[in-house]
């Protein structure tokens, strides 16, 4: 794509903004670089970066890239044998540290919300722990090396810090003498070229000792190193050089480190350097309120609220357009200082931008076209200088524009055909869009033509467009209204100001027929657009009161049923304080007849006692659940009769009918107790049976516990031996058969007859391996439990 459309649109002003948000300077030369790219996949791929950075901005905010600097020519000399200074060793050592701290960033927020694209990034750093750990051990924060870099790097320091103390000491000694310290300019201990001197008074030199190394400005002081410590600071002259060479030894060491992983070191700048960009692009998006755009390469265009990035927030107008559906060039007309250029700009920059894979200022839902191409000739509209030189600039423009442009291709022009005749400008100019847009290219174009008017109303495939001007105010909205070509406004702004009657009246009849016509057909189109956006208006204020409406009706019905699960749940608490109320005098009963059989010595087993309280207990209402599904109304096959086995739906208990009270009610018998209960509550599951009385007997006086499959376990508490080993019989055939391992058979404690005659029942059974009594929580000596072959 040519340059020059950078520089018209102020495309690297953009760039200048993103470089601001970038925290490194790789960061920044990266979007100093960033151009638009033409393979739509590459720019999606670019947008979804953008987005994941957006999102993890607005979640966690961005990674610190602190630390990170251009290493890249340090390790490139390194690799060639240089050696490298503590400085560039502790850049190095930084950056290190800061790829890991983004790795670590960018895997905890992919496992909060994936983020493929920087997690991919991340990944590519590598490992560099063990050259951090290495310059860490022998380089501090402020760029020295450590005495512990090397043993005898520690041992020459040690040297050196002795060889000091030695010579300060001697010094010290030197000064406080009565004879020396007047010789004296100060009492006091420096260092010149490194070596200890002392302030001489220049009158003393021929009778101080040693040797000269500086002198003051004035001359009269001047800095001596004294004979008797000459020797010595040779001495700690001679170990600082051992210093130095030990020094040189250890940064070559490091250096030969930083050799051995060059390559991945300097791809993982160039890594470092793309996430912190990926980064800076989400925090421009953030600073211009902008959106992820829709891409597209069959040059469709839709922007929604577009807004141009380099005007303020708070004083752009916002712009909606659509091209490259029903019609493929926009004309658009209105005066100058209206707001044209800048609807060319903002299309053209924000085109560029999503090509860059940056978001763009634009409501959700906006579509961008990726273009093989941008062309624009963009003047300076407010020149008062219309002459041959300016219109040959634009002739040169459009040619060059003519020649290179494509199909797909977007081609902005600004006031096209002026500069010259207005008669030959206009024929110029729409012989001009005729070729662009034959052609079949994206193409916006500005004119003060109204020739150009009529040739967009009549062309298929060209729509007009204008700046909306509101004639009360006698100023430009800027407001870009597409389907309403520009009026010209210049007789309304005359009378305003004004001009006299006569002149104007004059001026009307000047105009001819045919241009008086296209002015009455724009003003009715102008005001069909008022009448259409007041209708749109009333209709979105309509569908804003049937949504509160809704939503109101909505939250009233949430109310109610919220008050009938109330009213259900408070139904049944009354329900259980009844049950509770029976449970009581219940009890009182129970303690009666235990009572009772005491005094009379009747028979009242205990387990029937505990099975009744049982069952009172299970009457209790269960706690609805909102969830629950309706119950079918039960069917019967026949009439209930006395003596069949029904289900009572409402306490989700079995019974048996003991006698019908009327046409719609029944006594049923639910184990101790005996109660009316509707007909249409009870549902049959079991016909009555003629037996024998003996038969009944035997029926009625075993409960098995088992239902429709078999269970592990027979109950035989209240039967005689002879009942229960026909009872045992059958049910132990039927445990063999469904393949039972182990089987419960539940006798009671009492006097032991019917435990004694059920195990030796068993212990000559073929199908039992072995029986014990059940252990304590088994039921204890009550209960006898069989091992099945």
């Amino acid at each position: 794509m040519d340059s020059k459309i950078f520089k018209t649109l102020e495309y690297q002003k953009i760039l200048n903004k993103l470089s601001h948000y970038a925290q490194t300077a790789i960061g920044q030369q990266t979007a100093q670089r960033l151009q638009p790219s033409d393979d739509l996949e590459h720019i999606k791929k670019l947008l979804k970066g953008t987005d994941e950075a957006y999102a993890a901005d607005r979640l966690k905010g961005v990674p610190s890239f602190n630390g990170v600097v251009d290493i890249t020519p340090a390790v490139k000399r390194a690799r060639i044998g240089g050696t490298l200074s503590p400085q560039e060793l502790l850049g190095i050592r930084t950056t290190v540290q800061a790829a890991r701290r983004v790795q670590v960033y960018v895997a905890s927020l992919h496992e909060e919300n994936p983020v493929e694209t920087l997690l991919y990034w991340s990944e590519q750093l590598s490992e560099q722990r063990g050259l951090e750990n290495s310059i860490k051990g022998c380089i501090d924060e402020n760029a020295e090396v450590l005495d512990s870099a090397s043993t005898e790097l520690s041992q020459i320091r040690r040297e050196l810090r002795s060889g000091e103390v030695r010579i300060r000491e001697k010094l010290d000694s030197m000064i406080r003498s009565s004879t020396v310290s007047k010789m004296l300019q100060d009492q006091l201990i420096t260092i010149r070229g490194d070596r200890f001197v002392i302030p001489v008074k220049a009158e003393y030199r021929s009778y101080f000792g040693g040797i000269v190394h500086d002198q003051s400005g004035s001359g009269a002081t001047l800095f001596i190193e004294p004979e008797s410590i000459v020797a010595m600071n040779n001495k700690l002259r001679e170990t600082r050089l051992r210093e130095e060479r030990e020094i040189e030894v250890i940064l070559q060491k490091l250096t030969a480190l930083v050799a051995e992983q060059a390559d991945m070191l300097l791809y993982d700048v160039d890594v470092l350097g793309t996430l912190d960009f990926i980064f800076a692009k989400a925090r421009l998006a953030r600073e211009m309120k902008a959106t992820l755009p829709l891409m597209n390469d069959r040059g469709y265009l839709k922007l929604k609220k577009g807004r141009h990035p380099l005007i303020p927030l708070e004083q752009v107008v916002p712009i909606d357009v659509e091209l490259g559906n029903s019609y493929t060039s926009i004309i658009v007309t209105g005066p100058n200082t209206g707001g044209k250029t800048v609807t060319l700009k903002t299309i053209g920059l924000l085109s560029l931008m999503a090509m860059s894979g940056l978001f763009v200022p634009v409501e959700d839902e906006s579509q961008l076209c990726v273009f093989d191409a941008i062309y624009a000739d963009i003047g300076d509209e407010q020149s008062i200088e219309q002459n041959l030189s300016t219109f040959s600039s634009h002739m040169t423009n459009i040619i060059s524009i003519l020649k290179n442009m494509t199909p797909k291709s977007l081609v902005l022009l600004d006031e096209v055909g002026a500069g010259t005749d207005p008669a030959e400008g206009s024929a110029l100019a729409v012989s001009i869009l005729e070729h662009m847009h034959a052609l079949g290219c994206r193409m916006v174009a500005t004119t003060h033509y109204s020739e150009l008017k009529a040739y967009a109303y009549e062309r298929k495939g060209i729509i007009n467009a204008s700046m909306e001007f509101d004639v009360a105010t006698l100023s430009p909205t800027y407001r870009l209204l597409v389907g309403v070509p520009g009026r010209s406004n210049a007789f309304a702004i005359a009378e305003r100001l004004g001009l006299p009657g006569r002149i104007l009246d004059y001026a009307r009849g000047e105009v001819t027929e045919e241009d008086q016509r296209v002015e009455h057909m724009i003003a009715s189109l102008e005001q069909n657009r008022l009448t259409a956006e007041q209708e749109r208006e009333k209709a979105e204020q309509l569908r804003g009161e049937m949504e509160e409406l809704r939503t109101r009706h909505q939250n009233e019905l949430e109310k109610l049923e919220a008050q009938r699960e109330r009213l259900l749940e408070k139904a049944a608490d009354e329900a259980r304080s009844l049950v509770d109320k029976a449970r009581s005098e219940a009890e009182i009963i129970i303690a009666d007849l235990r009572k009772l059989a005491q005094e009379e010595g009747a028979s009242v087993k205990e387990h029937r006692l505990i099975a009744a309280r049982k069952e009172l207990d299970e009457a209790e209402p269960k706690q609805r659940k909102k969830s629950a599904v309706k119950r079918p109304a039960a069917t019967r096959t026949r009439s209930i009769v006395a003596g069949d086995e029904v289900s009572v739906h409402s306490l989700n208990k079995k019974g048996h009918v003991v006698e019908l009270s009327g046409s719609k009610e029944a006594v049923v018998q639910l184990g101790i107790m005996k109660m009316k209960v509707s007909l249409d509550d009870l549902e049959l599951l079991q016909p009555a049976q003629t037996t024998t009385p003996r038969a009944q007997k035997s029926v009625t006086s075993i409960k098995r516990t088992r239902d429709d499959n078999v269970r592990n376990e027979l109950d035989l508490r209240g039967a005689n031996v002879e009942e229960a080993l026909m009872e045992v019989d059958r049910f132990m055939d039927e445990a063999f058969l469904a393949n039972l391992g182990q089987v419960h058979i539940i006798h009671g404690k009492g006097t032991g007859v019917l435990r004694t005659g059920i195990q030796e029942y068993l212990r000559k059974h073929k199908h039992v391996k072995s029986y014990r009594i059940g252990n304590y929580n088994e039921g204890g000596t009550g209960v006898t439990v069989a091992e099945l072959e």
